[in-house]
């Protein structure tokens, strides 16, 4: 069977998956396909970016909505400015619609303060890890807040034109030697825009995958825009099992950037998606 033609035999257990996304299932995902087989366990989430024209309140009714309980904040739903009293009573509303607010970003970081401000948000909010996009020249204080505050930092990569990290092995190369806690965040879609295959970034860069970016696009250039999952040429199916094959024990985060207005729908067929496609995934 060639990529093309599994992709489209996932899409259909995908779509029949998708309606249960919506009924509010466990975020922490445990897939079993068929009697016999092993169990599979990825730890889907959203980044909230992907509501980013909800308030607050109601990007978290719709994450849970497509059954994931975890989220990392983007700054219009938690401003990076905000006071430690401000960022409590915005964890004690997380908590409340049954989400963790595991991590946040993507952060800028142009300035020493405001990889100083990232850090301390983070540790305010009790976040796991700060997906931060720090400037060259700041790698240095990234890398000593790092060892302060005990938070990993994933970088991520933006794609054709970005300058700073356009690939997840421009990102690599700045952190191979760095602390352990500095790693990376693939956006899957935009590496694929690169011509990179996602899969092949997770298994090449294991060490230091320490977030996903999860989306499809509709194609492997430059011009590549996001679809519902499934539906673009980022080959799932391949993309998972190489996580699951590594080990990987992060937050695989849906950032669906089509449909600003009306992103439920979307959102909820793309977790179905997965979902499908990790119940037959081979053993």
């Amino acid at each position: 069977m060639t990529g093309n033609q599994s992709r489209r035999s996932f899409l259909q257990i995908g779509a029949a998956a998708a309606g249960l996304a919506t009924l509010g299932t466990a975020g922490h995902l445990q897939a079993t396909a068929a009697a016999g087989k092993k169990t599979k366990v990825l730890t889907l989430g959203m980044a909230s970016y992907t509501f980013r024209k909800f308030p607050l309140e109601q990007a978290l009714a719709m994450t849970r909505k497509t059954g994931v309980d975890k989220i990392a904040f983007k700054s219009m739903h938690l401003p990076l400015d905000s006071s430690p009293e401000q960022i409590a009573q915005v964890i004690e509303k997380t908590k409340a619609a049954g989400l963790e607010a595991y991590g946040c970003g993507v952060v800028y970081m142009n300035t020493e303060a405001e990889v100083q401000q990232a850090f301390d948000y983070a540790k305010a909010a009790g976040m796991k890890v700060i997906v931060g996009v720090p400037k060259h020249e700041l790698l240095d204080a990234t890398e000593a807040r790092i060892k302060q505050y005990d938070i990993r930092v994933a970088i991520h990569n933006h794609g054709p034109g970005d300058k700073l990290y356009p690939t997840p092995d421009s990102v690599y190369e700045k952190v191979k030697g760095r602390d352990p806690r500095m790693g990376l965040c693939i956006d899957v879609g935009h590496t694929q825009r690169s011509g990179i295959e996602p899969a092949k970034a997770v298994k090449d860069f294991a060490d230091r995958v320490f977030d996903i970016h999860v989306k499809d696009v509709s194609a492997a250039t430059r011009e590549g825009s996001t679809v519902e999952i499934g539906r673009g040429v980022v080959d799932i199916p391949a993309l998972l099992t190489a996580l699951i094959g590594i080990k990987y024990n992060g937050v695989v985060a849906l950032e669906y950037e089509k449909d600003d207005n009306e992103p439920l729908p979307g959102s909820a067929e793309s977790i179905g998606y997965l979902r499908g496609v990790l119940s037959v995934l081979p053993t």
